[in-house]
């Protein structure tokens, strides 16, 4: 609830005319509250579920395919899951996904904070990958395909927020990685 009011307040105000003070008095709460959920004012905006959501859909894949496969394949189920809007959960659906990417694109200081995320991400799925974690080759190959893959979903994550959101996001990021890796990059259509 926090989270959204502050995405909310961040796109009405403005991210730097917004201050904590400003949302845990509107959320009713005390600062510390804020904080204690949320350890910087940047967290309000980058913290989400995406990368144990990935990690779920990877460990769902079989090992036996390609890793830009499994990859491409949880990275848009992820984003099937994460713009599908659910009732009790208003931190959910495109709409606050869409809001929380443009602050992130538009706001240098999130821009900066959005590469650790990244960063956490592609840890979260060499872990789910760690089919073999003594081998550092493994360990290597999965790391640059998750990069390879993060940076194609990136592509398409900016061309979402550029187009405001009219195209569906999953889809994108299926046009993003068959462009990059070719037409088995990924298990679904990419139509759609």
């Amino acid at each position: 609830m926090i989270q959204t009011l502050a995405v909310r307040m961040f796109v009405e105000r403005g991210y730097d005319a917004t201050t904590v003070a400003d949302i845990a008095e509107a959320a009713g709460v005390a600062p510390m509250t804020v904080y204690r959920h949320f350890p910087t004012k940047e967290d309000l905006v980058l913290v989400d579920q995406n990368g144990p959501l990935v990690a779920e859909h990877i460990a769902a894949t079989s090992p036996a395919q390609p890793l830009v496969r499994r990859i491409g394949s949880a990275l848009v189920a992820a984003a099937a899951t994460l713009t599908g809007a659910r009732p009790d959960d208003p931190a959910t659906g495109d709409t606050f996904l869409l809001a929380r990417l443009q602050l992130m694109i538009s706001t240098p200081a999130l821009r900066a904070r959005h590469l650790d995320s990244h960063y956490a991400l592609q840890q979260a799925i060499v872990d789910a990958l760690a089919d073999d974690a003594t081998d550092p080759d493994a360990a290597f190959r999965a790391r640059a395909a998750a990069g390879a893959c993060l940076a194609a979903m990136h592509t398409a994550l900016v061309r979402w927020a550029e187009d405001d959101g009219r195209t569906e996001l999953p889809g994108l990021i299926v046009q993003a990685l068959v462009a990059a890796f070719g037409a088995d990059a990924v298990d679904v259509d990419p139509a759609g």
